[in-house]
């Protein structure tokens, strides 16, 4: 049976359901065997980098404070300093 035979038999609209079923049919075992569990893996992926990020931005956000307190015991010191040095006048 060649193409033609079969369109003059079943007509044009059956067999191009038919197409359209087996194209699902190929989509959809495509995407169940090939592309999830690469997505399972991905996902996977994403949640640890994700969990990395955020550990980093928990250390970027100690740092921050710890610069702070180094430059305001600096600013303190400096205060410190300026007080001292600075002659006493006699009243």
């Amino acid at each position: 049976m060649d193409i033609v035979t079969i369109v003059e038999q079943y007509g044009f609209p059956t067999l191009a359901a038919i197409a359209m079923g087996y194209f699902i049919f190929f989509v959809y075992s495509f995407i169940t065997k090939e592309m999830k569990p690469k997505l399972g893996e991905a996902s996977t992926v994403l949640i640890a980098l994700i969990d990395r990020i955020r550990m980093l931005d928990n250390d970027i956000i100690r740092l921050k404070s710890k610069v702070n307190t180094v430059i305001e015991y600096k600013e303190r010191e400096k205060l410190l300093g300026d007080k001292k040095s600075a002659p006493k006048q006699k009243s």
